[in-house]
């Protein structure tokens, strides 16, 4: 039996870091439809991610033609538009969490799946914050709306792999009351 290999489908590699994660609750943006979102950090030393994202890209762009079309007479070329795949150097220079990293946003108005390590359901929603590291299941297509064109990216599915130092300042409540044991006394 052959198994399907969709073009437009990546798997991030393990280094992949979770932020401005809403995973848990579809949240509104600007009064549009909610949604499921995170933004998937992707370390520039992770050139099998990057290949494998620039390629998912590209064939979104093939497959989505005759979309990116619409009523015009010729394809923009892929140059020419808005794809996902952003550079964090340029675009977060005053972010850290961003340096020496691309970023995607990947969405879906369904809720993903998320498993830990061992592909078991996560449960505890404490589990899953913006500074996780782990794989996401991501897929690009192209959309042609309201005057825009390009390559958007989906979020299928998530696997935390590890801990990390949670982003936007927000602490964990096991870490803050970590070091004073005093209160006892």
């Amino acid at each position: 039996m052959s198994k399907f290999i969709n073009p437009t489908k990546v798997i991030t590699g393990i280094n992949t870091r979770w932020s401005y994660a809403n995973v848990w609750q579809a949240k509104s943006i600007n009064g549009g439809t909610p949604k499921y979102s995170v933004s998937l950090i992707i370390p520039k030393s992770d050139t099998v991610t990057v290949n494998k994202i620039e390629a998912a890209i590209q064939a979104a762009y093939e497959e989505g033609e005759s979309k990116l079309k619409g009523n015009g007479r010729t394809v923009p070329p892929l140059s020419a538009l808005k794809t996902p795949l952003r550079d964090g150097d340029l675009e977060r220079p005053d972010d850290e969490a961003y340096k020496d990293a691309y970023f995607v946003n990947a969405n879906s108005s369904t809720a993903p799946g998320i498993v830990d390590a061992d592909r078991q359901p996560i449960i505890d929603t404490s589990e899953v914050y913006s500074g996780v590291y782990g794989r996401a299941s991501i897929n690009f297509y192209a959309f042609n709306s309201n005057g825009n064109k390009g390559i958007a990216c989906g979020l299928n599915n998530l696997q935390k792999i590890k801990d990390g130092e949670p982003l936007g300042g927000k602490t964990r409540a096991e870490d803050d009351f970590a070091e004073d044991d005093d209160f006892l006394d």
